[in-house]
């Protein structure tokens, strides 16, 4: 598949002001050209098809009446298309949130589809909210939390949840559980109880059959739509809903989703609260990498702030209007932009074309197979798997794969839920002991190269009698200080003559909490003791500011700190009557 020509709808440069900067649709009808409109109808045409039966395998998976997923689809293509700084995004269900949403729907709901609903809307709205607010406070930072390794994990678990979810539909039959071990002794129970519907297989596995041969060998064309528009006509042609047994969609409301608030025990804020915050990390996630691909792409720039504001529009606009949460779609928007999609005004006409089908022939939709929107969940559950990225974390980084994996058994062991903060918690871990036992290098000469450099990679350096240059490579915070210490005292023990003066490498070092610089003091004093003198090179502006505001800096003095290390060596040679052959030719 040839990649599509770059899409320059705007300069990069243009950066939109006053109201623009809160609703990028004012600059995109300001720069909008006639001749793009033709290219955004065609594409909305194209994406109507995908987003169709998306959505209503979507909220089938998420354990909603399927009607449920194309209003989650048509009002937050609208406000995203108003809100959001993105060219051609594409909003709306997505596999990667259905089993956050069913974990969380289905327990509460206790089979109460007009419950189930309601507990998906208050879902939304409050992912919504958490997401403007995270992106009025400027927070837009926070998906940096969620390293590769750690987004490989949970996105592996969660499409092991989707596809074992999805396997006993597409066989024909339905279990409940509230854990994927649930669901897959249901699926097995029900094999051995002869359940399976032969005629609902065969036209699930005929479906994932057209849409991954068509994605290999023509990818231009949608299997999705071949899929499900072939499925629809074969079980209304055969009335296989009568005739065989096999589920279909039904009959379909006719009319557009209506406004309404929905209605919410108290008591269930609690468990809703922190559902709804995972989502909305998960969903920025996805959206912020997603949205930044396709900039770079086009030749613009997004605003990660504006991102999280314009998501959590679109979520509390879909939460109001009956639908559930809602995220980018990195299968959807591809297909947006080889149709040719300009810009949102694309969402925009896919959204009314939902709307018309709706309003006029919600009844082209009810004899769809069951099995068939099985087929796309689990074609779209298949496509997020990160193998490839996992198997290169082996080969590269074992600790990172180790990462991964934890994230993955997290999500699959204990639930989506649980896995997502777990995945978290062990990217804050994985940061906190990468900075508790950072890189550190004693520092030497190395004949012909010019600087200092760490001796444990040459062997063949120089050392300065009687100073040890010592580099640590990372903020000092309370986690390390004490190593940071134990470090510098092993140093000089380990030095081949005796110490004089310790000299700090202090570029690495950007920044220098309260704990640290009371360890500084405390190594300080125990050196004088010894007689040996400590010093530091490079050190950063913020940091030596840290050091005079806690008044280590005036302890230590100010003729302890040297702009270079260089400048430090010269004025220990000066004060310590050391000649330059003296040490050039120690080894």
């Amino acid at each position: 598949m040839t990649t599509p020509p770059p899409i320059i709808p705007f300069p990069l440069a243009a950066r939109p002001h006053g109201l623009a900067r809160w609703i990028p649709l004012i600059s995109v009808l300001r720069n909008y050209k006639l001749s793009w409109l033709t290219q955004d109808i065609g594409a909305g045409l194209v994406l109507t098809a995908i987003l169709i039966p998306s959505g209503m395998g979507y909220a089938e998976a998420a354990g909603l009446p399927s009607i449920y997923g194309l209003y989650a689809t048509i009002v937050p293509l609208i406000a995203y298309a108003v809100f959001g700084p993105s060219r051609i995004l594409v909003v709306g269900p997505d596999s990667a949130l259905i089993p956050l949403i069913s974990a969380t729907v289905l327990p509460l709901a206790n089979g109460d589809p007009l419950r189930a609903i309601a507990i998906a809307g208050m879902l939304s709205i409050l992912s919504g909210g958490m997401c403007i607010l995270a992106g009025l406070a400027k927070l837009g930072f926070v998906t940096e939390l969620l390293s590769k390794p750690i987004r490989y994990g949970y996105l592996n678990g969660i499409a092991l949840t989707v596809l074992i979810g999805q396997l006993p539909k597409i066989f024909g039959f339905s279990v409940s559980g509230n854990t994927i071990w649930e669901e897959l002794m249901g699926f097995f129970n029900g094999l051995n109880h002869g359940k399976t519907n032969g005629t609902a297989l065969a036209v699930g596995l005929s479906c994932l059959m057209v849409i991954f041969v068509l994605k290999r060998l023509a990818p231009k064309i949608s299997g999705v739509l071949i899929a499900v528009v072939g499925a629809t006509a074969v079980s209304s042609f055969y009335d296989l809903s009568h005739q065989m047994g096999i589920s279909v969609i039904g009959a379909v409301p006719q009319g557009l989703p209506n406004f309404q608030i929905p209605s919410i025990a108290p008591i269930e804020f609690q468990t809703l609260f922190s559902s709804a915050l995972a989502i909305a990390l998960v969903s920025f996630a996805d959206l912020s990498v997603l949205s930044r691909t396709f900039a770079i792409r086009g030749g613009y720039k997004v605003d990660r702030n504006q991102e999280l504001i314009a998501l959590g529009i679109a979520n509390i606009a879909a939460g109001l209007f009956q639908g559930f949460s809602v995220s980018s779609s990195a299968s959807r928007t591809p297909v947006a932009e080889a149709a040719g999609s300009k810009t949102q005004i694309t969402g925009v006409i896919g959204a009314i074309c939902i709307a018309l089908v709706l309003y006029f022939a919600p009844m082209l939709l009810q004899n769809l197979p069951q099995a068939a929107l099985s087929a796309v969940v689990i074609s779209a559950g298949i496509a997020i798997f990160e193998i490839s990225g996992t198997l290169r974390l082996y080969k590269l980084r074992r600790f990172e794969f180790a990462l991964s994996i934890a994230c993955f058994s997290g999500v699959v062991l204990f639930g989506v839920i649980q896995g997502i903060f777990g995945a978290v918690g062990l990217a804050l871990l994985a940061f906190i002991w990468s900075a508790w036992r950072p890189h550190y290098a004693v520092l030497g000469r190395v004949d012909r190269i010019k600087g200092y450099h760490d001796v444990s990679r040459h062997p063949e350096a120089k050392r300065i009698p009687g100073l040890v240059i010592f580099r640590w490579d990372a903020p000092l915070f309370f986690a390390n200080a004490e190593t940071f210490c134990e470090r510098v005292m092993q140093s000089v023990v380990a030095a081949p003559t005796s110490t004089n003066w310790v000299l700090v490498a202090a570029e690495p070092v950007t920044d220098i909490d309260i704990t640290a610089a009371d360890a500084i003091a405390e190594l300080d004093k125990t050196l004088c003791q010894a007689g040996i003198n400590l010093c530091f090179a490079e050190m950063k502006g913020p940091a030596k500011d840290r050091l005079k505001q806690y008044g280590i800096f005036t302890k230590l003095g100010s003729d302890s700190f040297f702009p270079t290390i260089g400048q430090a060596v010269d004025a220990y040679l000066i004060a310590n009557k050391v000649e330059w052959h003296d040490w050039d030719e120690t080894e």
